[in-house]
């Protein structure tokens, strides 16, 4: 086995550990690490949770045996921190603990990093091997590289349709009921990617008719910060996105006063909503958001291509007339077949 292929190796296995942060490390990025040492590894880590220790930290603590760590490896997927922030700069213990070999994935794009972890480590002596699976470790901090690099938080649009392109059935009949599309496999999907996103969004009429609890039940995990736009108040009290159970944002054109877990933002609807929600998310450290509909406010992020994903469940109903499916153009990175339901997942490649 070469060089790359070892590296290839133990830089999967960082991008496992990894994962394991997503929900809980926001707004930084998640971070996997492994020590290796004549080919086994001796310590691994990732960054759990924001304002904690960090991946390196993590790995390193790891290690039974300390005296290995002069002449071990450290791998890691994304560029070692060189600023003291909420917790030590990285770099530094890297270089304190005389770890002579770091492997990165990717270059940290944030200011405060972008290339100082590297240089530093490089000025003390330490051999700096860049760019072990690079798209690999950028995709999946795509969240993080995407809200420094726009501003916003990555954009996830989430539906589900029938076969003949429904979304919902006619329901200004009070008769009407709301009807799955999808099945359960697909909705404990569903809670669990809700745990792994900072933010989750719903519109005012889909707020009204579906009462959503936007919260996660199906999964383990935290809850998401719920959101949803009520222009002129008229959503009723008694909804379970007003019972502050969790963080809930409202978004209106009205003044009125906060509550515990309950905040109303006003905004001025005469001017684009959805960029002014964006831009109170980016500065509230809103690093991502799942926007589950309705059909408007699915249609208001594609009408302005403000999105960077979309997951679309495809059902095996039919409802012959109702709520039209929104209509996307985006590459489709993967399908996958959930018994009766199809989920398709697009990228954004114009965003």
């Amino acid at each position: 086995m070469n060089n790359n292929s070892i590296h290839e190796k133990y830089m999967k296995r960082c991008f496992e550990l990894a994962k394991q942060g997503l929900g809980t490390a926001s707004p930084n990025p998640i971070v996997g690490c492994v020590i290796v040492y004549n080919d086994t590894i001796i310590g691994e880590g990732y960054h759990q949770k924001c304002g904690e220790a960090h991946a390196e930290v993590n790995a390193i603590n790891s290690v039974k045996d300390k005296s290995l760590l002069p002449k071990s490896t450290l791998y890691v997927s994304l560029e070692p921190c060189a600023h003291k922030g909420r917790t030590p700069a990285c770099s530094l213990l890297i270089i304190e603990k005389k770890i002579p070999n770091v492997v990165v994935s990717c270059i940290d794009t944030f200011s405060k990093v972008s290339g100082k972890g590297i240089e530093m480590l490089k000025n003390a002596g330490v051999n700096v091997t860049l760019g072990i699976l690079k798209d690999e470790g950028k995709y999946i901090n795509r969240r993080f590289f995407t809200f420094h690099k726009h501003k916003r938080p990555y954009i996830i649009l989430k539906w589900a349709e029938t076969i003949d392109g429904f979304i919902d059935i006619d329901r200004k009949n009070p008769l009407h009921k709301p009807e799955w599309i999808t099945n359960e496999i697909s909705r404990t999907l569903v809670h669990k990617w809700r745990t792994e996103e900072s933010a989750i969004m719903v519109g005012t009429d889909t707020a009204k008719l579906d009462n959503p609890k936007l919260n996660v039940r199906n999964w383990r995990g935290n809850n998401p910060l719920r959101i949803t736009i009520d222009k002129d108040l008229r959503l009723p009290d008694n909804l379970f996105l007003f019972d502050k159970s969790q963080k809930t944002i409202v978004f209106t054109a009205k003044n009125k006063k906060s509550d515990k877990n309950l905040d109303f933002i006003k905004i001025d609807f005469n001017k684009n909503v959805i960029q002014q929600i964006l831009n109170y998310l980016y500065k509230i450290d809103i690093q991502s958001i799942i926007v589950e509909g309705g059909e408007k406010l699915l249609n208001s992020f594609i009408s302005q291509n403000i999105w960077d994903e979309a997951r679309i469940f495809v059902g095996d109903k039919h409802f012959f007339s109702g709520v039209k499916a929104p209509k996307i153009n985006g590459k489709i990175i993967s399908k996958d077949f959930l018994e009766e339901s199809v989920l398709y997942v697009f990228k954004n490649t114009i965003s």
